[in-house]
């Protein structure tokens, strides 16, 4: 695949860039090492070889979720500065 200004300001537009002539020309001389490199891995015969889809074999190191008991509405108001039965109670901050 050939890297051409064509391509790179199509790209360029995609990603709402712009470019002057030397940074297009620097762009696209890296477009095509990467293309190339890529190129050169399709070379390689992977058959029977499994994807690498994760970095370990570990399958889930988190812990297990555990129910566990919660605090009362009274005992969670039990230290607010003011209160009802079931709400905390702050001073009005937007006017109209």
């Amino acid at each position: 695949m050939e890297v051409n200004d064509a391509l790179v300001d199509k790209l360029a537009n995609l990603a709402r860039l712009k470019f002057d002539v030397e940074e297009k020309e620097s762009i696209k001389n890296d477009l095509q090492k990467m293309i190339q490199f890529v190129e050169k891995l399709n070379e390689l015969d992977t058959t029977g070889v499994e994807p690498f889809l994760h970095m370990s074999d570990n399958i889930n190191v988190l812990r297990a979720d555990e129910l566990v008991g919660s605090i009362t509405a009274k005992q969670g108001l039990q230290n607010a500065a003011m209160h009802d039965d079931q709400f905390f109670k702050v001073p009005k901050v937007i006017t109209k």
